[in-house]
């Protein structure tokens, strides 16, 4: 008689090679403290386009194996080598974006027990406390500065009771849940992104267009510097090349005779600055009247008196 664990295991590879022919995207997300209730919303919201599968880590990579074997096509093995600890995988043909905001919005929070590691750092407000004077034990295995305030405990700084990463310990947990403070959330962590035998984080899909755009501008910005101090010509150096020429041949126009359009501006306002400034000053003055008008000639008269008497332009 066939024994019904090996049957199992043949339904189970012949579903996995159905989703490795029919998807070309897989998220990999961590599973940690993930309920049987949380793995029910999370599959009812992604379909019909993506599908959960879990499954035993060693028999998925044999599986995938032996598909990539027998297909000809190691593109799947990226997909083998991710499967290590608790671990499942998300067939998809959605966007993996999209995928990813809604895996992350199923999530609960969840007290501080003994021996679990910290997902985020764990603070205490300062501020009055709902324990009573007898319970200042807590704090003290803790560390915490405290004072009795109308007959309640008072924390008298922010402390930060677990550091993200780290163990919590007994007398944290306990602490923790005498304050009825839920710190952590647990939910599917996407940890890879699996993308037609390419793989990279799941933090590449958080980058905006502003940072992909300011990350190529300043990309941009160090091509056009590298070319314009090697004088290399490069495309990123040439509105540079453009605006440094036109420099050039308005600093030779202005030093000699030859003149154009653009120059014949700047000659002429170093030729008579004042006209350019009483032309911008008019519309200001209106509202003054007369009066107002014949202290600004008469300060303005030594100036060009002073500009004649000089005897010599810029350039000499």
């Amino acid at each position: 008689m066939v024994n019904q664990a090996y049957i199992d295991k043949r339904k189970y590879g012949e579903r996995v090679y159905d989703l490795l022919d029919n998807f070309d995207t897989a998220l990999i997300v961590h599973c940690d403290n993930v309920g049987s209730r949380q793995f029910m919303d999370i599959r009812s919201a992604l379909r019909p386009n993506s599908v959960v599968l879990m499954g035993k880590n060693t028999l998925m990579r044999r599986i995938i194996g032996n598909y990539c074997e027998e297909k000809g096509n190691d593109g799947w093995m990226r997909l083998h080598e991710l499967l290590v600890g608790n671990v499942g995988v998300i067939f998809t043909k959605d966007d993996v974006k999209d995928v990813k905001t809604k895996v992350s919005e199923f999530v609960v929070p969840a007290p501080a027990k003994v021996g679990s590691t910290a997902t985020c750092d764990v603070t205490i407000p300062a501020g009055v406390t709902p324990l009573e004077p007898s319970q200042t034990g807590f704090f003290q295995l803790l560390n915490i500065a405290t004072k009795i305030n109308k007959g309640a405990i008072e924390i008298l700084s922010d402390v930060t009771v677990v550091q993200k990463g780290e163990r919590v310990g007994s007398s944290a947990a306990a602490l923790l849940g005498k304050m009825k403070i839920t710190p952590f959330e647990y939910g599917l962590v996407v940890q890879n992104i699996y993308d037609k035998g390419a793989v990279y984080p799941a933090a590449v899909l958080d980058i905006t267009d502003e940072q992909l755009a300011a990350k190529f501008s300043a990309g941009v910005s160090n091509i056009a510097s590298i070319s314009l101090a090697t004088n290399y010509p490069t495309l990123a150096a040439v509105p540079h090349y453009i605006v440094n020429s036109y420099k050039n041949v308005l600093a030779v126009s202005i030093g000699t005779e030859y003149t154009f359009e653009l120059a014949q501006k700047v000659k002429d306002y170093l030729a008579n600055p004042s006209a350019f400034q009483s032309s911008g000053g008019g519309g200001g003055g209106g509202g003054g009247g007369g009066g107002g008008d014949a202290p600004a000639a008469a300060a303005a008269a030594p100036v060009e008196e002073e500009e004649e008497d000089m005897g010599f332009d810029l350039f000499d």
